[in-house]
C-alpha cells in the first residue's frame, strides 16, 4: 500500500468518524433549543462558505461559466438545503443510533436515483439488498413506536420520514448534478454552493440569530456550533474527495458504516439512547442490504 493509498483510507475514515460525532453533538445542539434549525443551517452555511472563500484567495482562479450558476443553485438548493434542513429538524424526532441508522441507506438511494437517472441496470442482488434494508427500517419503525417520558429520547415515525428525505435529496444531487460537480474543483463548487445556501436561508434565520443571547449561551453549545461549521462541513468536504480520489467507490462507501457505529457507541455512552434486541436486528438488515447493493455495483463496475 502506497502513501496516496493509505492517505485515501485515513481520509474517507476520519471524513465518517466527524459524521458519527456529528449526529451526537448536533442532537444534543438542537435539544438545547438556543438556535433554531434554520439558524443552525444559516451558521452553517455562513462560516464553512467564508472559509472555502478565503482558501480559494490562494489557489489559482478558476472561473465559472455563467450558464452553470443556475445549475449550482439548484445544486445548492436539493444537495445542501434540503438535505440539511430535514437533517437538522429530523434530528429533533430520532435518536442518534435511530438517525445514523437511517444515513446508512445512502448507497441504496444512491443506487436507485441511478437507475432512474443514469438507467444503471437493477440486478436480483440489488433489489434484495433494498428490501432487507426496508425490512431493517420496518423493524425500526416498529421498535420506536413506544411511548416514553421524554420525546427527545424516542424516534418518530416523523423523524424517520425526514431522515429518509435527507438520503433521498442527497442522491438526487448525486445523480443529477454529478456532471457539473465533476467540473469545477472542490473548494471552487463548495464556495458557490455555501453562498446560494447563505443567500436562500439568511432572511429566514437573522431575526432568530440576532435575538440570541450569546453571552449567556453555555461554552458546550458554543463548542458544539463550531464543530458543526468546522469540522463537519469544511473538514469532512475536503476530506471526502481525497477518499474518492485514491480509492474505488465501493471501498469509500463501506466507510459509512463507521458513522453509525461511532454515533450509536458515543450516544449510548452519554445516555442519550439504548441498543435493544429490535435495533439490533434492524442494523444488522441495513447495512446487510447495503451491502449487498454495493457488491453488485461493484461487480458491474468491473464489467464495463
Amino acid at each position: 500500500m502506497n502513501y496516496k493509498t493509505l492517505g485515501g483510507h485515513l481520509a474517507a475514515f476520519g471524513a465518517y468518524c466527524i459524521f458519527g460525532f456529528n449526529i451526537v453533538l448536533t442532537k444534543d445542539l438542537t435539544n438545547s433549543h438556543i438556535f433554531t434549525p434554520i439558524a443552525l443551517f444559516t451558521f452553517r452555511s455562513l462560516g464553512a462558505g467564508v472559509l472555502f472563500w478565503l482558501l480559494s484567495l490562494f489557489m489559482e482562479k478558476e472561473p465559472v461559466d455563467r450558464k452553470d450558476l443556475p445549475k449550482i443553485f439548484m445544486a445548492s438548493l436539493l444537495g445542501y438545503f434540503g438535505t440539511q434542513i430535514t437533517f437538522l429538524i429530523g434530528i429533533n424526532y430520532s435518536t442518534p443510533l435511530d438517525c445514523s441508522i437511517i444515513a446508512s441507506l445512502g448507497p441504496v438511494f444512491t443506487m436507485l436515483v441511478a437507475a432512474v437517472v443514469l438507467k444503471e441496470p437493477i440486478t436480483l442482488k440489488k433489489a434484495g439488498g433494498v428490501l432487507m434494508s426496508l425490512a431493517g427500517i420496518i423493524l425500526l419503525i416498529m421498535s420506536s413506536a413506544t411511548v416514553v417520558s421524554d420525546p427527545s429520547r424516542v424516534t418518530t415515525p416523523l423523524g424517520i420520514g425526514l431522515l429518509l428525505l435527507n438520503c433521498l435529496f442527497f442522491a438526487f444531487y448525486l445523480g443529477i448534478f454529478r456532471p457539473v460537480i465533476q467540473k469545477y474543483s472542490v473548494v471552487t463548487f463548495m464556495k458557490w454552493i455555501f453562498l446560494f445556501s447563505f443567500i436562500m436561508s439568511a432572511p429566514f434565520s437573522i431575526g432568530s440569530m440576532v435575538e440570541v443571547d450569546y453571552s449567556a449561551v453555555p461554552f458546550q453549545c458554543l463548542f458544539e456550533l463550531g464543530y458543526l461549521v468546522f469540522m463537519a462541513t469544511f473538514v469532512s468536504y475536503f476530506l471526502i474527495p481525497i477518499g474518492q480520489k485514491e480509492l474505488r467507490p465501493t471501498l469509500v462507501s463501506l466507510y459509512s458504516y463507521v458513522q453509525p457505529i461511532v454515533a450509536s457507541a458515543l450516544g449510548i455512552y452519554l445516555g442519550m439512547d439504548r441498543l435493544t434486541p429490535t435495533k439490533m436486528l434492524a442494523i444488522i438488515a441495513v447495512i446487510s442490504g447495503v451491502v449487498l447493493v454495493n457488491m453488485s455495483r461493484g461487480k458491474h463496475q468491473k464489467t464495463q
